[in-house]
């Protein structure tokens, strides 16, 4: 069975910022069969606004940030939340991270912020690094 994943906002904006590193090679390993991305639409729409808010500093259109969630929204897992555990985390756009991770029975939260998930493992959860994610999906080198 395919690792089941969600990624938090602040990998893809570190993706955005710089082709180098793991946040970069995960987002490149998206739709590739190595680990299932899972969306809701509260993500999606965080996604594109955190993401719209860099581009100019990282030379990016607005419409450049639209193909890219197009084609997270493509390849992604899309998941309806019945069931809002809210507050659970400080950080209100992480608990709707919380929230795709628990509907879709992912095995991993990655993110850079990993203390910023603590108690998630009572769900079943582990928040990992993007760094941790490629060694456990055989893709660190």
């Amino acid at each position: 069975m395919e690792t089941r994943v969600v990624l938090d906002t602040n990998v893809l904006v570190s993706t955005l910022r710089s082709r180098k590193g793991a946040s970069f090679k995960v987002v490149s390993q998206i739709g590739k069969s190595r680990f299932q991305l899972n969306v809701s639409v509260p993500l999606v729409l965080e996604y594109e606004s955190a993401a719209k808010r860099v581009s100019k500093l990282v030379g990016l259109t607005y419409s450049d940030i639209d193909d890219i969630v197009d084609y997270i929204c493509k390849v992604s897992e899309h998941r309806d939340i019945y069931f809002l555990w809210r507050p659970f985390i400080k950080d209100p756009k992480d608990d709707m991270v919380l929230e795709v991770a628990v509907e879709s029975e992912s095995e991993f939260i990655v993110t850079h912020n990993v203390r910023d998930f603590a108690g998630i493992e009572q769900f079943g959860l582990q928040a990992i690094t993007p760094k941790q994610l490629l060694e456990k999906i055989g893709e660190l080198s």
